[in-house]
């Protein structure tokens, strides 16, 4: 099999040891490679036991993903795993790095598994839309019982070797740089023993438990029916677990490749798995190659300690770096403080870390009420309100002040990038680093290249964003940059649309019933309608709601009334509000809508803005807008993104809506749909 597979004999224990980089995917070569170790053993009398290995960083880290959608070449999964179930001899799997997916399928298959200290294991398909394919939602539960498989899978995480070791799942841990000996004399030690070969598929002390369960399944589906909403993955693992249940194995298995391949043909599958390319992607820029050198950063600056500024900082403490916080008030700064230090206290208090590591994070912050202090900072990243004078005047004194070779950073949503690098006399230090709030929990990270902005500069404010836990999207400069200015349709249309007559509440049910964890007036009340920008400049309607005195839940009602526990009912105030400027704009009456008739008047503009940020080049490709619209605005996964979205309801129905809806459809959009295209992979 050439160099991908390498097999030697020790001591009567048979050694496969796989050597494909990067991650030593279960590509066919690599199936090759495993079936003709497993037979060559197996014929050997000279061999007593079997030992699986990976060379490099990782055991396999689960299937070649660019197979999938494909008949798999012989020999497949179900083949492999079948000559481990054939095999007179243990076959124990050794594990490092991560044995994830069909990686860790293999593992179960195997008699025995050990493993160092440093492993994970996991089954992470639901991510993809999918469920563990190759016997998968079969084993798992003859090994540490339906309830432990249940979680395991729906969550799709990834669980350290000791964790994995408590549960059954691992049989033994060996010493960090050892795992090669350890492994073998594991095997000896099964053979000396005569020790019997464990296969997972005959387990049933499990399974007897929880046969003694009816509502089990049913139990499960009940507490978790929010967090699945939308998803067609989670069903279909459950259902796949009842089968490991009550079927006999090979039944179970027939049962989980039906479920497998429906899953595999549906628009959610398809949609989840352009997300996870999506975000690999979006990390390559074709005009700044991996060759250009990214420039070290020690020491962070962070001016402003309000919620943004504070999510901020705690990005960078969380990775080791020191940040200086800088605010212009001692009360202002004291609050900042108090924040950062509350939420790590309550990650302590949940068991997401250590009440040293709160300390220790603490310690690298450096509380200042003068830009002075920022003098030596690697990056500094400003996060002021959205003023163009301040920031300006900000950016002018960081030229004065900083070092040369510091890079200067805007957290602007909306403002224009080059405007602010103007005020400085080094416009290619300048970029935007745009965070959203939650900053400390929010995965996207608009990085914006302004007109000078530097090749160096900018790879290193991408590769920051990934070391800070991000996915890091290039945009262009124009006001909102990509995500903000692809959602500002989807606020307006919705003011537009309670003005022709379906209520807020008929509104925020139809596009929670698509997909978002609330509607448009449910988030603006949330969030509150003083905060949410609008443009001052005619009246709106959540300038007449504030000159009322509502601002949303934190008045006790914005577009809908909330009682003393913030639930939410229908205002007749609002209602009169939306009705009389309804009237004073002259709107007409939409008269009765359904709810995907609904969704279409708030998402199609949505979908031609992202045409137009895609046709000027503010984003380098469709999937990078679909990543900032699923990671920046929550919008459903299980969509793959407005642009994926379009495809699937086809450009042609959306160009016809939208020329119904009286807007001018953006001319790529009319070209791609005139050429049969599909805009998500433009």
């Amino acid at each position: 099999m050439g160099d991908t597979g390498q097999f030697s004999i020790e001591n009567g224990i048979g050694i496969i040891m796989i050597d494909s980089p990067p991650v030593n995917a279960l590509g066919h070569a690599v199936r090759q490679a495993l079936a003709a170790g497993f037979d060559g053993f197996a014929a050997d009398d000279a061999v007593r036991a079997i030992v699986v290995l990976c060379a490099g960083r990782t055991f396999f880290a689960g299937a070649d993903i660019t197979e999938f959608g494909k008949p798999f070449a012989q020999p497949d999964f179900d083949a492999l795993f079948s000559r481990i179930d054939a095999s007179a001899k243990p076959v124990v799997a050794a594990l490092h790095g991560t044995a994830l997916g069909g990686g860790f399928e293999l593992a179960l298959a195997c008699h025995y598994r050990v493993a160092v200290a440093s492993a994970r294991v996991g089954l992470p398909e639901v991510h993809l839309g999918l469920l563990p394919g190759a016997g998968g939602t079969q084993r798992l539960p003859r090994i540490v019982g339906a309830d432990s498989a249940l979680d395991l899978m729906t969550s799709g995480r990834a669980i350290p070797a000791a964790q994995a070791h408590a549960l059954g799942l691992i049989d033994a841990i060996v010493a960090e740089g050892e795992l090669r000996a350890g492994a073998i004399a594991f095997a000896q030690d099964l053979v000396a023993a005569g020790k019997p070969l464990v296969c997972a598929r005959d387990r049933e002390d499990k399974l007897a438990a929880d046969r003694q369960r009816p509502d089990l399944f049913d139990t499960f589906r009940q507490k978790n029916a929010r967090a699945f909403r939308g998803f067609r993955a989670p069903e279909s693992i459950v259902c796949a677990v009842e089968a490991a249940v009550t079927l006999p194995f090979e039944e179970g298995l027939a049962r989980e490749r039906t479920l497998f391949e429906a899953l595999m043909a549906s628009t959610e599958s398809a949609a989840q798995r352009h997300m996870f390319f999506a975000e690999r992607e979006a990390s390559k820029i074709p005009d700044i190659p991996k060759s250009v050198p990214t420039l070290p950063i020690a020491s962070v600056g962070v001016i402003g300690a309000g919620t943004m500024g504070g999510g901020i900082a705690m990005c960078f403490l969380n990775i080791g770096i020191p940040v200086t916080l800088v605010e212009l008030r001692q009360e202002a700064l004291d609050r900042g403080i108090a924040v950062i230090r509350r939420n790590y206290e309550g990650s302590a208090k949940k068991g997401r870390m250590t009440a040293e590591q709160v300390e220790q994070r603490m310690a690298l912050l450096t509380p200042a009420l003068s830009l002075d202090a920022l003098a030596r900072a690697d990056l500094v990243i400003e996060a002021v309100f959205e003023s163009m004078a301040v920031k300006q005047d900000i950016f002018g004194t960081l030229d004065r002040l900083c070092k040369p070779g510091a890079i200067l950073a805007s957290n602007t949503s909306f403002l224009d990038l080059n405007t602010i690098a103007a005020a400085t006399t080094r416009p290619e230090w300048v970029v935007g680093m745009h965070f959203f709030s939650p900053a400390n929990v929010m995965r996207l990270l608009e990085v914006v290249r302004g007109a000078h902005t530097a090749a160096d500069v900018v790879a290193t404010a991408m590769e920051l964003g990934r070391r800070i836990g991000k996915v890091s999207v290039l945009a262009g400069v124009c006001h909102g940059f990509i995500a903000n200015r692809l959602m500002e349709p989807y606020m307006k249309r919705g003011d537009l649309l309670a003005m022709a007559g379906p209520s807020p509440a008929e509104i925020d049910k139809a596009l929670f019933d698509y997909g978002f964890a609330m509607g448009p007036f449910q988030m603006v009340d949330l969030v509150g309608l003083d905060v949410i920008g609008r443009d001052n400049a005619e009246r709106t309607l959540s300038g007449d709601l504030v000159a009322l005195g509502r601002l949303g839940q934190k008045s006790g009602g914005g577009f809908y009334d909330y009682d003393e526990n913030r639930r939410a009912v229908p205002s007749p105030v609002a209602a009169q509000v939306i009705a009389e400027l309804g009237r004073a704009k002259d709107i007409a009456p939409a008269g009765p809508l359904t709810a995907d008739a609904i969704v279409a008047r708030l998402l199609y503009p949505v979908v031609n803005a992202g045409a137009r940020i895609l046709e000027e080049g503010i984003a380098l490709r469709a999937s990078d807008i679909d990543v900032a619209a699923i990671l920046g605005y929550n919008w459903p996964v299980y969509t793959g993104g407005p642009m994926f979205w379009a495809d699937t309801i086809g450009l042609e129905t959306l160009v016809e809506g939208l020329r119904t809806m009286g807007i001018e459809p953006a001319p790529l959009l009319v070209r791609t749909a005139q050429a049969g295209g599909r805009l998500s992979a433009l």
